[in-house]
C-alpha cells in the first residue's frame, strides 16, 4: 500500500521539494494532506496537482479564499487554525508527518504527531532546540519514529546505520559557512538582507538562510544532534566545508570517520527519511567528485557570535535553548526588515538570554511562556 504522507508546509522550500521526491514516486507514496501559512495560491496549485484528502491554511482569515480556488474538488475537504494543524496530524490514514513548518509553529503540530504514533520526517529543527528533552520522552513513549531531513542530521544517521551500539568519540557537523565567512568584523556591520540571502551553496527560505549567514543555524543543529544522537554538545565539532560535498560525519572511538557525501540537493535527505531503510533512485545531479577539491577549517565564534550562543544555550539546559529560539526568531525577522544590523542579532539575544526567566526543568507550558517572554523582551531591546 502507498504510504500516506502529511507535509505541514508544503509551499515552503522543504515541502516543494517533498512533492517532487513524492512525484517521482506515485507507486510508493500519496499525499493526505498539505499545509500552509498564507500562501494560499500556491496551496490550492498544490491541492489540485496532488488531491489530498484535506489541506490546512493556518491563518484563518485566509479560509474563505481557500475554500472558493477549490470548491469545484469536494473531495477536498479545508480547514483552517492552529488548531486544525494538530488535528490533521492525528488523522488515522498519515503513515508519516514532514514537519516542515519555519521556527517555533512547528513545536505544537509535531507533538500532537508523536502522541498519535506517527513516524516523523523532522525539518523542523525549532521542535528539538526549544524542547528537546521533552520531544525524546514523547518519542520514546508513544514508539514514534523521528528521522531526521536535514542534510546534516541525515548524514550522521546514514553514518550510524549498521554500527549498533558502537561508541561515538564525536560528531563532526559541517557549515558551508555562509556568504560572509572571509569578512571581516567591521565588513560585518554593514551587510544587508539581500547580501546575507546570497547562500553560496544551498537554495533556502529566507529564515533559514539568513540563521547561516549568522551561524546560528548551525548552533541550532548543534543543539538538535545533541538530542537525535544522545551525544553532549562538547563531543560535537562544527567545521566550516564551504563545497557542501560532506554533508557532516561521525568519529567513533577507534579513531574511525564515516562520512555521507553529496550534492547540495535537499531532495536526497528528505527522500532518505521516506524511504529509510531502503534508498531509492532519484533524477538529478550525482555528485562527482573528480576535480573537486575538500576544505575544512574552524568556525571563528568571535565574528559569529551566535554559534557561541547556541553552545552557551545547551549547555545551561533547561528553558535557555526556547528563549535563544525566540530571541532569533524576532532579529531575524527585523534584520530582514531592516529594523536590525547583522552583528545586533547576536546582541540582542545574549542581552534576551540574561533577562528572561530561567527554568531548569520546563514543561510544555513553561515552552509556551517562555517563547512568548523572550519575544517580548526581544522585540524590547530591539526597540531601544
Amino acid at each position: 500500500m502507498k504510504k500516506q504522507i502529511c507535509i505541514l508546509g508544503s509551499t515552503g522550500s522543504i515541502g516543494t521539494q517533498a512533492l517532487d521526491v513524492i512525484a517521482q514516486h506515485p507507486d510508493l507514496y500519496e499525499v493526505y494532506c498539505l499545509t500552509a501559512n498564507n500562501r494560499v495560491a500556491e496551496l490550492a496549485r498544490q491541492a489540485r496537482r496532488f488531491k489530498p484528502a484535506a489541506v490546512v491554511i493556518a491563518n484563518e482569515e485566509r479560509y474563505a479564499e481557500l475554500s472558493a480556488m477549490l470548491a469545484d474538488l469536494p473531495d477536498i475537504k479545508v480547514y483552517a487554525g492552529k488548531d486544525a494543524l494538530s488535528q490533521i496530524v492525528e488523522a488515522e490514514p498519515i503513515d508519516m508527518v514532514l514537519t516542515a513548518m519555519v521556527g517555533f509553529a512547528g513545536l505544537t503540530p509535531t507533538i500532537h504527531a508523536i502522541k498519535a504514533g506517527k513516524k516523523i520526517c523532522l525539518a523542523n529543527k525549532e521542535t528539538l532546540v526549544v524542547a528537546g528533552e521533552l520531544i525524546c520522552q514523547l518519542a520514546q513513549k508513544y514508539h514514534a519514529a523521528i528521522l531526521p531531513v536535514d542534510s546534516e542530521h541525515s548524514a550522521i544517521f546514514q553514518s550510524l546505520v549498521g554500527e549498533g551500539d558502537n561508541a561515538i568519540d564525536k560528531i563532526l557537523l559541517t557549515c558551508s559557512g555562509g556568504p560572509f565567512r572571509h569578512y571581516s568584523h567591521e565588513q560585518l556591520r554593514s551587510v544587508t538582507a539581500a547580501d546575507a540571502l546570497r547562500h553560496p551553496t544551498w537554495t533556502m527560505g529566507a529564515k533559514i538562510t539568513i540563521d547561516s549567514a549568522s551561524l546560528m543555524n548551525k548552533g541550532f543543529e548543534v543543539i538538535e544532534a545533541k538530542w537525535l544522537f544522545g551525544v553532549e554538545a562538547d563531543r560535537i565539532q562544527v567545521l566550516i566545508h564551504p563545497q557542501s560535498i560532506v554533508h557532516s560525519a561521525v568519529q567513533f572511538v577507534d579513531g574511525s570517520v564515516k562520512a555521507q557525501l553529496g550534492v547540495p540537493d535537499m531532495r536526497l535527505p528528505i527522500q532518505y527519511a521516506f524511504s529509510y531503510p531502503n534508498r531509492l533512485p532519484l533524477s538529478g545531479e550525482q555528485l562527482n567528485l573528480f576535480g573537486k577539491s575538500l576544505e575544512f577549517a574552524e568556525p571563528d565564534t568571535d565574528k559569529f557570535k551566535c554559534l557561541a550562543l547556541a553552545f552557551a544555550a545547551i549547555r545551561t539546559g533547561g528553558n535557555m535553548p526556547c528563549i535563544v529560539n525566540a530571541a532569533n526568531e524576532v532579529v531575524n525577522e527585523a534584520f530582514r526588515s531592516g529594523r536590525c544590523g547583522f552583528l545586533d542579532m547576536a546582541d540582542i539575544i545574549e542581552r534576551t538570554m540574561a533577562s528572561v526567566t530561567f527554568d531548569a526543568s520546563p514543561d510544555y507550558d513553561v515552552y509556551i511562556q517562555t517563547d512568548a517572554e523572550a519575544r517580548r523582551v526581544a522585540s524590547e531591546l530591539l526597540n531601544r
